[in-house]
């Protein structure tokens, strides 16, 4: 479903807001009889083909970031500059903060930010998937989680303790 962007407002902190008109087509069905005045209203609310406006954040490339509240936190409050984990990605889940020399990885859940020394310990989200063990097994190439004792030495390694976070809070 294609959204009709209303308008944009780029920020100096490198995001921009679109208000987004997007269509609602839900539809609600009963999972009981008989259906009370009150659920039928309920039904016939979400059931509506009325249209929302969103207020949707992405980066200068077009990647979405979430909402205005969420860039306004990673890009003024953090310095945080967001970008995908994975290009086959279409969320931005890591960013790099310059000020800090950190990688930081999220999710709507959790925040964490990892710099160079930063080792994997016992416990630690960097050192789960996120996947079942099931999923796993099936698709291991998935599996971003980092060994425990991992170290990061270089801010690529920081930048992988990063996206294995983000990947497990997810």
């Amino acid at each position: 479903m294609n959204a009709v962007v209303l308008g944009t407002r780029k920020y100096k902190a490198g995001y921009e807001v679109r208000e987004e008109l997007h269509r609602t087509n839900f539809e609600a069905i009963p999972m009981s009889e008989p259906i009370d005045k009150d659920m039928q209203e309920l039904m016939d609310v979400i059931t509506s083909k009325d249209h929302v406006i969103v207020k949707s954040a992405y980066t200068p490339t077009g990647d979405y970031l979430g909402n205005d509240r969420m860039a306004y936190f990673l890009c003024v409050k953090r310095g945080i500059k967001p970008e995908k984990a994975s290009p086959t990605h279409s969320v931005c889940s890591i960013g790099f903060c310059e000020g800090e020399q950190k990688w930081y990885g999220w999710s709507h859940r959790a925040i964490c930010g990892f710099k160079i020394g930063d080792v994997v310990e016992e416990g630690d989200c960097t050192n789960s998937s996120g996947w079942t063990e099931e999923y796993l097994r099936e698709h291991p190439e998935e599996d971003r989680s980092l060994p425990v004792g991992y170290t990061a030495v270089d801010l690529d390694g920081a930048k992988r303790m990063a996206i294995a976070f983000a990947e497990s809070v997810s």
